[in-house]
């Protein structure tokens, strides 16, 4: 069965054409293709890149179906890609070992980051019997993903690859959201309220929180928006002229007396710059913005004589180390289910997710060579959040 995507604009501005896919819907398939009385068949699932609300939950539902399918022998890859190449880092696992993960934060199988050759991946998995490998991360994990599945097809070993799409950030195109958003930005919320209590209930205070978002500023927008009393918000998408924002804030300071300012880390390499590094896996290193924002805060205003207090929250790593929220929970299994459903019936170098709230099946290189979902500045949802916090446009 396949659907198409609903044809809509995102903004009254938008006046150029845009493409609309057809996706193979997702589910259970009357023929499999594998047969799980196979001598020595396995599945694999590995986890990559950082940590992300839903996980565990991710992985219990892929084991239950498996198993649910017959498949006698599955392992987790601890450790990322860099785990295929250790057999220690191999774990067996089974409807009775991850019954409860689902309440833990983080991964059992210890997310981490970096590729080693592929080709050494494919040859492990030959040689172990994996006949349903399940991948999940984000848009660089599908990359080396379907960079083994290439070299699986070179080895003549046949092999279901299928990704599960994972990112805090919620930037993948094409989908309608990634799981563990949710929860993120009800722990980001959390953050912005604290901030709120400790602005309002102390003279003369402003609550400065840094929320997650590299390089676009999903969860600041979606948790301010759902905030309703922040002062002034920072995106990544932001073109920011630092003078105006500080002579906002001191503004605000002079009318109210308190305020409330949410600020993304990808903000590190907008109004200030990073040292221009990477970490193992390819991400630029930032620099860290909310400290700066407060020195600058703090040092503007006593240059206007403006007295005040900044209290500094930085919950960056608490909104990803939670267990999934019901929402999230409930839509980590469905994600898994399709995902098992897809493999058993012999679909390779696919993904699943949810287009225009249907689950659907995409090939890899439809999210992996889309590059990232930003905010759009023109965009309905960031005329509502300007019009939340009433801020002035900061453009230089």
């Amino acid at each position: 069965v396949w659907c198409s995507q609903t044809l809509q604009r995102s903004s009254a501005r938008e006046s150029q054409g845009r493409t609309y896919l057809q996706c193979l819907r997702a589910g259970a398939r009357e023929n499999l293709h594998f047969d799980t009385n196979e001598p020595g068949m396995a599945a694999a699932i590995v986890t990559c890149g950082g940590l992300c609300p839903g996980l565990n939950a991710v992985i219990r539902e892929l084991v239950k179906m498996l198993f649910a399918y017959g498949v006698k022998k599955v392992y987790g890859i601890k450790g990322g890609y860099n785990g295929w190449l250790h057999e220690d880092n191999w774990l067996d696992l089974t409807p009775e070992s991850v019954q409860d993960i689902h309440m833990q934060g983080g991964s059992i199988l210890v997310s981490d980051r970096g590729n080693p050759p592929h080709g050494d991946i494919a040859q492990v998995v030959q040689k172990k019997n994996i006949r349903q490998y399940f991948v999940l991360g984000g848009d660089g994990t599908h990359q080396g993903a379907l960079a083994s599945f290439l070299e699986m097809t070179k080895l003549g070993h046949e092999c279901a690859v299928v990704g599960v799409p994972k990112t805090i950030d919620n930037d993948i195109q094409i989908l309608d959201r990634s799981f563990g958003f949710e929860t993120a930005c009800a722990e980001a919320l959390r953050a912005i309220d604290s901030a709120y209590v400790e602005s309002s209930t102390n003279a003369n205070c402003i609550g400065l929180v840094k929320l997650m978002g590299r390089h676009c500023g999903w969860i600041a927008a979606t948790a301010t928006l759902a905030a309703r009393h922040v002062d002034a918000v920072l995106l990544p998408e932001m073109n920011i002229s630092l003078e105006k924002f500080l002579e906002h804030v001191a503004n605000v300071m002079r009318t109210k007396r308190r305020a409330v300012i949410v600020v993304a880390e990808g903000c590190g390499d907008t109004i200030i710059t990073g040292s221009g590094g990477t970490d193992a896996g390819g991400n630029k290193q930032l620099a860290d913005v909310g400290p700066f924002l407060k020195d600058e805060i703090t040092r503007h205003c006593k240059e206007s004589q403006i007295p005040l207090t900044i209290k500094y929250i930085d919950p960056t790593y608490m909104v990803r180390s939670v267990h999934a929220n019901a929402y999230d929970s409930r839509y980590c299994a469905s994600l898994a289910q399709c995902a098992v459903h897809g493999a058993m019936a012999g679909y390779t170098g696919i993904t699943v997710g949810k287009v225009d709230d249907r689950y659907v099946m995409l090939p890899i290189h439809a999210i992996s060579a889309q590059g990232q979902r930003k905010v759009d500045l023109n965009s309905r949802i960031f005329e509502r959040l300007m019009a939340t916090t009433k801020q002035p446009c900061f453009e230089p």
